[in-house]
């Protein structure tokens, strides 16, 4: 395993990172009353829409998993739309599954709807960005031993990250504790954001320290 594709990983890892932090740190200096917790659903907007942007670019310049088969132009635009797809699906799905965990299923619809699309953003988009419309391969990467890259295994890490940062961040909204933050879905969302940002710099650190021990099957 070559150290060089570590560094990249890192590299992106961390500007994904620190693209969660400038969400929240630069629109103050420019939109009056801007906060994560006064205005989060606006907050939700822009994180998800900042996240998914770099993910996008970043594997557009890294290309980590590069098919050596050039496709046409009608096969990429087929893809696109196929990514798009599946992307408000994904949405879709994460919203249903939101609602049978105990949010409302009338009211906080918009707060259900933009938590489950910083959510998709986190976890599908990186899918869709690495592994394509594929679904088949999806399954094999979140299966026992399927990752075939150091890539793949930090999507495995950042994906289930996300997924129970946003699980721990429901616990605290039933206490009676009555605080600005366990509103929904302030915790729950913070909770993916962290656990989305510790899976990036879980990731590349495991794969480091794991690297001799690391073998990936052969396409």
């Amino acid at each position: 395993m070559k150290e060089a594709e570590i560094r990249r990983l890192s590299a992106a890892n961390l500007l994904c990172a620190a693209s969660v932090v400038l969400t929240a740190a630069l629109p103050p200096f420019f939109w009056d009353g801007f906060s994560v917790l006064g205005t989060h659903l606006t907050w939700l907007c822009v994180c998800s829409v900042c996240v998914g942007t770099l993910n996008v670019i970043l594997c557009l310049i890294l290309k980590p998993n590069l098919s050596p088969k050039r496709s046409s132009l009608a096969n990429k635009i087929s893809r696109f739309l196929k990514c798009c797809i599946y992307f408000f699906m994904s949405c879709i799905l994460f919203h249903a599954i939101i609602v049978l965990y105990g949010a409302p299923l009338i009211e906080s619809v918009t707060e259900t709807f933009l938590f489950a699309v910083l959510l998709s953003t986190f976890t599908t988009l990186q899918c869709l960005c690495m592994l394509g419309p594929n679904i088949q391969a999806w399954i094999r990467v979140f299966s026992k031993n399927g990752a075939m890259s150091i890539w793949e295994n930090s999507l495995q890490i950042t994906t289930t990250c996300s997924i129970l940062g946003a699980w721990f961040g429901a616990f605290p909204i039933p206490l009676d504790w009555d605080r600005p933050w366990q509103v929904w879905p302030i915790s729950c969302s913070l909770g993916a954001t962290f656990g989305y940002m510790a899976g990036l710099i879980i990731a590349p650190l495991w794969i480091h320290w794991n690297r001799k021990q690391l073998t990936y099957k052969s396409r």
